[in-house]
């Protein structure tokens, strides 16, 4: 008679995407973006000085077509294209890890391993920008119906101060954190992942959620300081960028790092 070896259930395996980070470490990545700003940092300053450059060029833009409509989407818009405008910060972190020189051509002309899969998500993240504008002006028709913009004089007591605007603030607000949450998902690790492995968009995409969404606490700090540090750039005019977008992405790299290992 033959005995069968008693088999004993196998163990439950980790969660492979799970890091166990505390809300505390997204503290630390800014600390940790803050000094590498710290190295060569006129590189970091002129990267971000171009990038406030662009954006008061094109809110100006806006102003002067008339669409000032658009100015608050567009706004949230950055948001959703701003990892993808950080890839020349991500080069400089990486630069530094590595030990080797840091240069801001290096960092403005990014030669990605991916290669062309970083403009095809650079294409899927501006296709989402406008759609989530589009979205926007659909919502305020909606409420308002089709009429002129009133300008940014009277927007504010229109929202702010009647029950439809009030009601529309709901509205758009729940809609634009959807649009928000997807494209913080997708983004937050896929562009660090492109610059530095040979892989699809889709597969970074992919990766970034599982990671975002396994470590939920500390990426939802992480996209909380983003985001305050953001506003607080909007309030300054968008000077502030100069010095908030580089720490930003630096950070963005070290979350990157830590997360992703």
């Amino acid at each position: 008679m033959t005995t069968i070896p008693a088999v004993a259930p196998p163990l439950p395996r980790d969660d492979p995407w799970k890091r166990h980070l505390s809300p505390a470490h997204a503290f630390k990545w800014l600390a940790a973006g803050w000094r590498d700003v710290a190295v060569h940092p006129t590189s970091s300053l002129i990267y971000g000085l171009l990038v406030s450059l662009v954006s008061a060029t094109i809110v100006f833009g806006l102003f002067a077509i008339g669409w000032a409509s658009v100015l608050f989407p567009a706004f949230a818009g950055f948001m959703v294209v701003g990892p993808l405008l950080a890839i020349g910060l991500y080069e400089k972190s990486r630069q530094i890890a590595a030990g080797e020189p840091v240069r801001l051509a290096r960092m403005i002309f990014v030669r990605p391993k991916s290669g062309g899969q970083i403009l095809f998500t650079g294409v899927l993240l501006c296709l989402l920008m406008l759609l989530w504008m589009r979205a926007a002006v659909i919502i305020y028709a909606l409420f308002f119906g089709v009429r002129a913009f009133p300008g940014l004089d009277h927007i504010a007591p229109m929202l702010f101060t009647t029950p439809t605007g009030w009601t529309m603030l709901i509205v758009g607000g729940a809609v634009g954190a959807l649009f928000a949450a997807f494209s913080f998902a997708i983004s937050a690790f896929s562009i660090p992942m492109l610059l530095t492995e040979r892989l699809d968009a889709l597969t970074a995409m992919g990766r970034s959620t599982a990671l975002v969404w396994n470590n939920l606490p500390v990426m939802l700090t992480w996209g909380a300081i983003a985001f305050a540090l953001f506003l607080l750039s909007l309030v300054t005019g968008l000077i502030g960028l100069i010095i908030v977008f580089p720490v930003l992405g630096h950070g963005t790299w070290h979350a990157y790092r830590a997360i992703w290992k």
